[in-house]
């Protein structure tokens, strides 16, 4: 199996620190199939501050004596610890964009990456609305779909990081249609025979037939009977306010959220410290933590890698199964 690559994001957040102290916690083993991109100089600096003692050596590995694999990602300039700057921003976009190359050449398998920032994203000339933008870019692909996953309560987003204003139109029946098939997929890869999806409403109490709004009739409505057609085993859509409840008590492995909010807050509220951000759609793969890059505890040693230790265990999974 071709080994996991881990981008540390941004240098100035706590990527470098999770990642060191998530490889702490490994096995020989594990970290045999790890290969760390990001700039060499400051995942030393990180793993010094986590008190690991690993070493670090150049190139996909395996190296002896257990050394970590690592790839280079050279930073001109200074990168102040904790704060925005193009600098961090160029280093988390070259990390990304020597994954993906490697993803696609099928020299790696899954790509888990540590939090970038936005401001200094954009600040670097990278106008992407995060890694599910940029990933999609650099693969030349259609956006996919973010799915949020835990043990606990699991969700696909029609739409992420966009206004809200925009959000309300961007259910269209061939997106919605499309993130159920790309979460039925998903789990299925993952064991479940039939995959139990529920679809959240745009609107309050599901437009109540159309005197909050027509989205359900017009769009998402037309979608999920297109999915039951297809064979999925699908229903809604239903109202956001209880469908996530239903589906905590067991009713769905899956709830189609049609906008950021509307995913992130009932699955974080349930499994904030071990909830994965998963990409789904695109022809590379990718787990991420599900959280920012936290200048504000950066570079202190207290940041807390159990989210980058979820991250990297989905990963694995995914690996050892791969997509068909």
């Amino acid at each position: 199996m071709q080994p996991l690559a881990v981008t540390v994001g941004d240098p100035a957040g706590v990527g470098p620190e999770i990642t060191a102290k998530a490889l702490c916690d490994m096995s020989a083993a594990e970290r045999a199939g790890i290969v760390v991109i990001g700039n060499l100089r400051t995942m030393e600096r990180a793993m010094a501050l986590a008190g690991g003692g690993l070493a670090f050596a150049a190139g996909l590995g395996p190296h002896p004596g257990g050394a970590v694999a690592a790839l280079d990602i050279p930073i001109a300039g200074a990168v102040p610890d904790g704060e925005i700057s193009a600098t961090g921003g160029e280093a988390a976009f070259r990390a990304v964009e020597q994954a993906v190359k490697l993803a696609t050449a099928k020299r790696i398998s899954v790509i888990v990456t540590a939090p970038l920032n936005k401001a200094a994203l954009h600040a670097a000339g990278h106008e992407y609305d995060g890694h599910t933008g940029l990933l999609a870019a650099l693969t030349h692909s259609s956006p996919g779909y973010m799915l949020l996953a835990s043990e606990k309560l699991s969700a696909i987003h029609v739409s992420t990081h966009v206004s809200l204003a925009e959000a309300t139109r961007r259910p269209t029946k061939a997106r919605v249609l499309g993130a159920i098939a790309a979460g039925d997929r998903h789990l299925r890869r993952l064991g479940l025979a039939r995959p139990r999806i529920a679809v959240a409403g745009l609107n309050p109490h599901s437009g109540e037939g159309g005197i909050f709004g027509r989205e359900e009739i017009d769009t998402i409505g037309p979608a999920i009977a297109e999915a039951r057609a297809q064979g999925f085993a699908v229903t809604g859509p239903l109202p956001g306010d209880t469908v996530f409840h239903r589906a905590l008590k067991g009713e769905f492995d899956l709830v189609v959220a049609q906008y950021h909010d509307q995913g992130h807050i009932p699955v974080k509220l349930v499994a904030f410290d071990t909830t994965v951000n998963v990409t789904l759609g695109l022809p590379i793969e990718r787990t991420s933590v599900d959280h920012g890059t936290a200048f504000d505890i950066a570079w202190k040693g207290i940041a807390d890698h159990t989210n980058m230790k979820a991250a990297i265990a989905y990963a694995r999974r995914m690996a050892a199964e791969p997509a068909r």
